[in-house]
C-alpha cells in the first residue's frame, strides 16, 4: 500500500513541478489563440497490477475535449476494457481457476496540463471519474458463469505527448497510473455461486492508450506581430519615366521627348513641331515659331538619342498646279532654316533638310483648317 501511495505522489509531483514555458515557435500567452473543440477515439493496454488478479487486457474508448489556453485542455472519455481473471475460491483450499472474464466500463474528465504547443507537444495529465467493474469465474471453476458487478471511484495520473501532423489531425499517447478504489474480486462464495470480495484499499493498473485527435474547425493559429512595412520594390517594369507608353524595362531611348511618335522600343520616329509658322511667303522663323524650336532644342540637347534627324518641311497645296514647284522649294528653304536655327541652339544631332512641298498631306487641302494643318515641319530620326 505504501509503494502505492508514493507512487501517486511521484505522479502528481511530476505533473506539477514541470517547467510551464511554452515554445514560441506555437505561441505565448499573449498570442494562442486556438480554443476548439476535438474529438479523440483511442486504443487501451491494461496492464494489471497484483491485486487486480488478472492478466493484461485490451480495450478501447473516445473523448470529447476543448482546448481552454495555451497550457490547458479539458476532455470527458468513456471507455471499455476488458481481461481475464483468475478469481479463486477462498473457501477452504483458496484455490484459483483461470480462464474468467472482467469487463470494465467507465467515464473521466480529464484535464491536461501542455509543456509547450509545437508539433510535438508534451502534457501531464490528472483524470477523476467512475467505473463499474463486471467479473464472472471462467467455465472451469466449480461454479462457472457466476459473477458480481461493483461501481467505485477511480483516478488516473499520467504523461503522455500528441504530434500535429496536419492542423486537423494529431497522433497522442499516453501512460497513466489508475487507481480504483473497487474491492478486489477473489474469490466465488460456495453457497451461493456469487463473487466474494476482500478488503483492498486501492487496486492499481497501468494504462497505455494510443489514438488521435480531430480538432473540428479551422485552426485559427497565432497572431504574429506584423512585419515592419518593406520599402516599396522599384521595379523598371512598372515604371515608364518619360511617359512614352514604354516601360523603363523595354524602352531602349529613354527620355523620349514629349509629342513624339515612338517605336515599340521606346526610341523616337517622328514629331510633328506644331505652330512654327513663317513669314508669309518666306522662310522667316516668326517669333511664335521661335519659341517652339527653342523647347525643342532643349530637349533635343537633353535628350541622349543621338542619331541622325531629318528636319522635314511641307507645304499646303492651294489648288494651283503651276505653284507646286515653288512650293517645294519653298519647303526646302524653310526646312533649312529650322536646321540653322536648332544647329544655332547647340544640337548635337546631325540634321539634314529636306522639302516636301505638297506631298504627303494629313489633312484636307480643301479647306483653310487641312491647308494650316498641312503647313508643317516634322523631325525624323533616321536609320542607326
Amino acid at each position: 500500500m505504501t509503494k502505492k501511495i508514493l507512487l501517486a505522489m511521484g505522479l502528481a509531483s511530476a505533473m506539477t513541478g514541470l517547467s510551464a514555458q511554452a515554445d514560441d515557435d506555437y505561441g505565448n500567452t499573449s498570442t494562442f489563440t486556438d480554443d476548439r473543440f476535438y474529438i479523440a477515439p483511442f486504443g487501451s493496454y491494461l496492464h494489471t497490477g497484483g491485486d487486480t488478479k488478472g492478466t493484461d487486457g485490451w480495450g478501447a474508448g473516445g473523448a470529447v475535449g476543448k482546448i481552454i489556453n495555451e497550457y490547458f485542455n479539458v476532455e470527458l472519455r468513456g471507455f471499455w476494457q476488458s481481461y481475464g481473471n483468475s478469481l479463486g475460491w477462498n473457501h477452504g483450499s483458496n484455490q484459483n481457476y483461470p480462464g474468467g472474464q472482467t469487463d470494465l466500463a467507465g467515464g473521466t474528465i480529464d484535464l491536461q496540463y501542455y509543456f509547450m504547443r509545437d508539433a510535438f507537444s508534451p502534457y501531464a495529465v490528472l483524470a477523476l471519474g467512475g467505473m463499474n467493474t463486471s467479473a464472472r469465474t471462467g467455465d472451469n471453476s466449480p461454479y462457472h458463469g457466476k459473477g458480481k458487478q461493483q461501481s467505485s471511484f477511480i483516478f488516473e495520473l499520467g504523461v503522455g505527448a500528441t504530434y500535429e501532423l496536419s492542423d486537423n489531425f494529431l497522433l497522442r499517447g499516453d501512460v497513466r497510473y489508475r487507481g480504483n478504489t473497487a474491492n478486489a474480486l477473489s474469490g466465488i462464495n460456495p453457497v451461493n455461486g456469487d463473487a466474494m470480495s476482500q478488503n483492498t484499499d486501492l487496486l492499481s493498473d497501468m494504462v497505455i492508450n494510443l489514438g488521435f485527435v480531430i480538432p473540428l474547425g479551422e485552426k485559427p493559429g497565432t497572431v504574429a506581430e506584423a512585419p515592419a512595412a518593406a520599402a516599396p520594390v522599384d521595379e523598371c517594369a512598372n515604371r515608364d519615366t518619360d511617359h512614352d507608353g514604354v516601360n523603363d524595362c523595354d524602352d531602349k531611348c529613354p527620355g523620349t521627348m514629349k509629342g513624339s511618335k515612338i517605336d515599340d522600343q521606346g526610341c523616337p520616329i517622328v514629331m510633328e513641331l506644331r505652330g512654327v509658322n513663317f513669314q508669309f511667303d518666306s522662310d522667316e522663323l516668326t517669333p511664335g515659331a521661335k519659341r517652339i524650336l527653342d523647347g525643342a532644342a532643349d530637349q533635343l540637347v537633353a535628350f541622349p538619342e543621338k542619331r541622325d534627324i531629318e528636319v522635314a518641311g511641307y507645304a499646303s497645296d492651294e489648288g494651283r498646279p503651276d505653284k507646286r514647284q515653288y512650293n517645294l522649294n519653298l519647303s526646302q528653304r524653310r526646312s533649312e532654316s529650322v536646321v540653322r536655327y536648332l544647329k544655332a541652339k547647340g544640337v548635337a544631332n546631325k540634321l539634314y533638310a529636306k522639302g516636301y512641298g505638297v506631298e504627303y498631306p494629313i489633312a484636307d487641302n480643301r479647306t483653310e483648317a487641312g491647308r494650316e494643318k498641312n503647313r508643317r515641319v516634322e523631325l525624323r530620326w533616321m536609320g542607326d
